[in-house]
């Protein structure tokens, strides 16, 4: 029976309000409006910014909203002005919308793209409509996806199609972090061949930094993180050594220094501490280094002495990895298939949309990489 132009009733998962349990729900998605696609989600996977909008950042205007930006889905049906994709379409939602048309979109310079930011408020971080209600209440679409819910609603924008041979239960991890740490690496440090580089923080955006660095050549690429259980999977993705900062009585970027002669030539933090980001830019070495704030939060300032820079660093901001989004989730989808990128390794838990209270603990407590949620069959 044919769910076109209907309304969709279905299971999510709703945050009513901060820092407490989602609790599944059967919400109500309307049918796709004008430039919209309407995806059933096949699997999603759970990524620290869902978290922080629930446990740190807690903008009480932001809820109640459904979760999740990470996953892949096939397309139910499409709105009025929609050429691009049609219902059958496998495609993976991405946070960062790529217009195509905007100049950011045209700019070389950039990945961001303007119609993005008029479509999702920085405020409480979801689309400025939503398509959502649950118990006739309206229900935000957070970052314009909201993938923790077997069916949602997002701007064509924000949709790219990829091989209909992808795993969408193995791709879906490309939606966001994945794609975020090593673009970091490749797109906007751009890392050199034989060159020494640092990470900092070893989730899934950490690790795949790591695997960014190897695959652009980078000679020593030096891991960071406060949990030693970590060191032998970023040895998997490439990472040359391990070090603990609770291991040392100094600061780790004078141990980095003094590792490397002077200071690595890139680091990157993949964390959202502004503690550490100050950590790894004085980490590089003075002259020529390059540190990339990769970690999400807006919570905190970031203070650093000038002479930080002035003799030569250059500090950079990165979101998404620097990937024109839609081309570029595409690409790495296509690498995947070509086995050349890891993406299987990232996943460490499998769970259904029931168990997402415990999906999220297991990132809450450090206790997985990804953990994939299955909503349905492909």
């Amino acid at each position: 029976m044919s769910t076109i132009g209907e309304v969709i009733k279905c299971k999510a998962a709703v945050a009513w309000e901060p820092n407490k349990p989602v609790v599944i729900e059967e919400i109500e998605v309307a049918p796709p409006q004008e430039n919209e696609v309407r995806i059933k989600i096949v699997a999603t996977s759970v990524c620290h910014s869902d978290l922080y909008h629930l446990f740190e950042y807690m903008h009480p205007e932001g809820f109640p909203t459904v979760l999740g930006h990470e996953a892949a889905g096939i397309v139910e049906s499409v709105g009025p002005g929609v050429t691009e994709f049609q219902p059958g379409d496998k495609v993976i939602p991405v946070f960062l919308g790529q217009c195509r048309e905007c100049r950011f979109c045209k700019s070389p310079k950039t990945n961001q793209c303007e119609l993005a930011w008029t479509r999702v408020s920085d405020v409480i971080l979801a689309s400025v409509e939503s398509r959502f209600t649950c118990k006739g209440k309206k229900v935000l679409q957070f970052m314009g996806t909201s993938t923790f819910s077997e069916y949602t609603v997002v701007h064509q924008s924000a949709v790219t199609k990829i091989d209909p041979a992808a795993p969408l239960e193995k791709v879906c991890i490309l939606g966001c972090g994945l794609c975020t740490g090593y673009g970091a690496a490749v797109n906007v440090a751009k890392v050199e061949p034989g060159s020494t580089c640092a990470v900092f923080g070893l989730g899934a955006v950490g690790l795949a930094a790591v695997m960014g660095c190897k695959d652009a050549g980078a000679t020593r690429i030096i891991a960071v993180d406060i949990n030693s259980e970590k060191a032998e999977k970023a040895k998997v993705f490439g990472a040359t050594e391990f070090v603990n900062p609770k291991d040392h009585n100094k600061p780790i970027n004078q141990v980095l220094v003094e590792m490397t002669n002077g200071g690595v030539d890139y680091s990157l933090e993949c964390v959202g501490k502004v503690e550490v980001m100050r950590s790894a830019l004085e980490s590089c070495i003075k002259a020529w280094g390059i540190s990339v704030i990769v970690g999400w939060t807006d919570v905190y300032n970031v203070t650093v002495k000038p002479l930080s820079l002035l003799c030569g660093r250059t500090w950079k901001g990165c979101m998404f990895g620097g990937f024109k989004s839609k081309d570029g989730v595409a690409q790495m989808v296509k690498a995947y298939l070509e086995k050349k990128l890891m993406v299987d390794e990232f996943i460490t838990h499998n769970m259904t949309l029931d168990q997402i209270n415990d999906a999220i603990g297991l990132m809450k407590d450090c206790k997985c990489i990804r953990t994939v949620i299955t909503l349905s069959p492909q």
